[in-house]
């Protein structure tokens, strides 16, 4: 990207990567909040060490305590053996909370516990673990009316957004659509394919409400769809044409 919106996400980045804090990365679905998390990892001085992801809203609240804090042997029905939860693999490096709101009350609990004390005790164990690790969690909700109202703690608020980075939808990056459509290309093997001049338009005045993630599977189906090596309006789903029949109208 090269838009306004864009490079000062970067910057943002930059200075945040160079911090120790745990960071709070908001933004709509689809807007690469992961990529951004990675970035942080990767430009920070705990890059050599693991980068570790999971996704709150995937699991149910049960497996999601097991796969953060990992479980002793006998601990449940099928814990056939100990497991080291994602606190322990992203010990020393970074640990990636994606859909942070979606945690329940008990699990915000003891997510507060390992941030304040940097130690707590896999399910079914009793031997408390010290971890060294930085959080970086995102949300695409507003939590801070889940905190007035009660479903989200104050204190665990402030203990994951010492450092908050918005990140921008893409209708407010439009300038930077056709750069993001040649890399997700190159990426899917498309390097020699183009878009015709209204194919690209169509793209440009199309809102994305999902984002770039919206339009990478837009991408997907008018590769497999296009001939020639070219990417035309006919290959963009029904409402994006239609959009671009009507302002062209």
């Amino acid at each position: 990207g090269q838009s306004r919106a864009y490079l000062a996400l970067l910057r943002n980045v930059r200075e945040v990567s160079a911090s120790s804090a745990n960071v709070l990365i908001t933004g709509e679905s689809g807007t690469g909040k992961e990529l951004v998390a990675r970035a942080i990892h990767f430009s920070s001085p705990r890059s050599q060490e693991p980068f570790v992801s999971v996704n709150c809203m995937a699991l149910n609240p049960g497996v999601l305590e097991s796969e953060l804090f990992g479980h002793e042997k006998g601990s449940f029905t099928g814990a056939v053996a100990m497991r080291r939860g994602r606190f322990e693999q992203a010990s020393g490096g970074t640990l990636f909370l994606d859909e942070v709101g979606e945690l329940t009350p008990e699990l915000q609990v003891k997510l507060l516990r390992v941030l304040q004390e940097r130690r707590f005790e896999r399910v079914g164990g009793s031997e408390e673990i010290e971890v060294d690790i930085r959080i970086v969690a995102a949300t695409n909700k507003d939590l801070m009316p889940l905190v007035q109202a009660g479903t989200f703690r104050e204190d665990l608020y402030y203990r994951i957004n010492p450092m908050t980075l918005n990140l921008p939808p893409l209708s407010e990056r439009v300038e930077d659509i056709p750069l993001i459509v040649r890399d997700v290309l190159n990426r899917m093997g498309g390097e020699g394919v183009r878009c015709t001049e209204s194919a690209m338009n169509a793209l440009m005045r199309y809102p994305w409400p999902g984002n770039i993630r919206e339009l990478r599977n837009v991408l997907i189906r008018a590769l497999s769809l296009c001939q020639d090596n070219q990417i035309t309006l006919t290959d963009l789903p029904s409402e994006l044409r239609q959009q671009a029949v009507a302002e062209s109208a």
